[in-house]
């Protein structure tokens, strides 16, 4: 299971959105398997160096989306980093889309909650709020 402080989900989302607003919509990573037309504002749960949540507004030529990393498995402050992206995420890379409209209906159902946590089971992710004191 992978944690991620709500504080920092909320300012990916609005600042995929105000990246979204700025240059022109939302990117899609699986655009070239679906192409589809109607992007919405979310976050991707990535998998590579570590697991981190990214914004997916569009972005200006050379930026960098804002990214917030998994307590349990950031490659900056965990030696144990790669196992855990193992035994979490797999080992393979990859990127799955979490819906903004529905984890911020999550957050308001839960007002004390302070992180999302992601856990990981045969071809299904399952996102619950936790408190943390």
């Amino acid at each position: 299971m992978l944690s991620f402080p709500l504080d920092k989900v909320r300012a990916i989302i609005d600042r995929g959105r105000t990246d979204a607003k700025t240059h022109g919509g939302f990117r899609n990573p699986y655009r070239s398997l679906h192409p589809v037309s109607d992007e919405q504002p979310g976050l991707w749960l990535v998998g590579d160096r570590g697991v981190y949540l990214c914004s997916n507004g569009k972005l200006a030529d050379g930026a960098r989306p804002l990214i917030a990393y998994a307590e349990e498995c950031d490659p900056n402050t965990c030696d144990d980093w790669f196992e855990v992206k193992r035994r979490t995420f797999g080992g393979d890379d990859g990127v799955e889309f979490l819906d903004a409209k529905q984890l911020e209906a999550i957050m308001a159902a839960s007002p004390n909650a302070t992180h999302l946590r992601v856990a990981f089971s045969s071809g299904a992710l399952q996102l619950c709020l936790v408190e943390r004191l």
